[in-house]
């Protein structure tokens, strides 16, 4: 037979550190504090409201932007929680947000276009900037802080720089951008001409007591930003896949025409349900209560035992830096041996990090759990690490 021809960006490709952590997790019956999924059902106010959509109401192609309720129910919680004033006219409704990502690179980047991307970074950003014939290039931001250097962005910008992207708060870290650190990058942005895509799928999931403030709301950012949300990281319902483009209108319009030709649609009872949870407040209310909990019997479990626990002020991941806790391990190193030996799954950062000078030594692990389940984890970290 012959051989295939197949695209080389993916048929050598390997799966991700997600796929790879929890197919161990699954295999080895160990607890995944790897991938970032609540092992609860989502809010029983949202199954009910999907399930009676689904009897009442249409199953069959939204349109392609999105139903109107549910655009209008962004609009309103974006004016609601951030000030942002918006009308549907702003919003796209995607199949989760990782196809936000994708519809807003494929609308903005052509090709040999450089795009600025912070490492680490969450691992779809490169490879859909290198599918849409673009470059990406990193700026390296560090432990424990992951501040945004202006001078090494200003250094990174070349003729060709037509976009960045910023993931804010930030995925793996748990940190979370400065007023001034978005007030330059703003600055940046504006000078250069450049697009920002702000992926702000934890912008609800913050727990330093701030209102989340984004990009989108600096001055002469509403033109130039695409701003991406997400129901399942808000409502804690990843396997819903329910997330949003929001910008200006006329870019919304081509971000619609890069989406349509994606996934066209996303399904419409997911949609209203969606549309349902955004108005309520009192449902993200209890969902960060429970989240918030759940974060410090992981942080304080972990510190009670002896590991050194980074400092985050949102997601549903708090990391671990071996080095600072007296483990010799590299992250990756720990990762292997932690889900096998441990029964415990978690993610190097540096499977995060692409480049050179990458920290090597923090694990990330998911606080998103049932109580005794972490810590069950935290006991079995503690008494593994015990026997290295």
């Amino acid at each position: 037979m012959n051989k295939l021809h197949l695209n080389p960006i993916y048929a050598d490709m390997p799966v991700t550190v997600f796929e790879h952590m929890s197919g161990l997790a699954r295999s080895l019956g160990a607890i995944n504090l790897g991938q970032g999924f609540p092992d609860s059902p989502p809010p029983a106010a949202l199954t009910v409201a999907a399930i009676r959509a689904m009897e009442t109401r249409s199953q069959q192609y939204p349109p392609s932007m999105g139903l109107p309720e549910l655009r209008d129910a962004v609009a309103a919680f974006y004016g609601r929680t951030q000030g942002l004033a918006l009308t549907r006219d702003a919003v796209v409704v995607t199949s989760g947000a990782t196809e936000a990502v994708a519809a807003a690179i494929l609308a903005v980047v052509g090709a040999n276009d450089e795009v600025l991307l912070f490492s680490p970074a969450y691992d779809a950003y490169a490879p859909l900037v290198r599918r849409a014939g673009g470059v990406p290039v990193f700026v390296p931001l560090g432990p424990p802080h992951w501040s945004y250097d202006e001078v090494a962005i200003r250094a990174a910008i070349t003729p060709r720089t037509r976009a960045l992207i910023l993931n804010d708060p930030l995925n793996p870290t748990g940190s979370v951008a400065s007023a001034d650190e978005l007030a330059m990058l703003a600055r940046v942005a504006c000078e250069h001409d450049l697009v920002a895509i702000c992926d702000e799928v934890w912008e609800a999931v913050r727990f330093d007591g701030r209102t989340h403030r984004s990009l989108l709301a600096e001055p002469g950012m509403g033109e130039r930003t695409i701003k991406i949300g997400s129901a399942g990281k808000i409502f804690g319902a990843t396997g819903w896949k329910v997330g949003w483009m929001v910008a200006d209108a006329a870019l919304a319009g081509v971000l619609a025409k890069a989406h349509q030709f994606l996934t066209f649609t996303t399904p419409p009872m997911l949609q209203w349900a969606a549309a349902e949870g955004l108005a309520d407040p009192g449902i993200t209310a209890a969902l960060h209560a429970d989240w918030s909990a759940s974060r410090c019997v992981l942080v304080d479990g972990l510190a009670q035992a002896g590991f050194t626990v980074l400092e985050s002020a949102a997601t549903w991941f708090a990391c671990i830096d071996l080095a600072a806790s007296d483990i010799t391990l590299d992250d990756t190193a720990f990762s292997e041996r932690a889900v096998r030996e441990a029964g415990v799954a978690s993610i190097p950062l540096s499977a995060l990090w692409e480049g050179e000078g990458g920290p090597t030594t923090i694990v990330r692990l998911c606080h998103c759990k049932p109580p005794a389940m972490l810590e069950d984890a935290v006991a079995r970290l503690s008494q593994w690490r015990a026997g290295l």
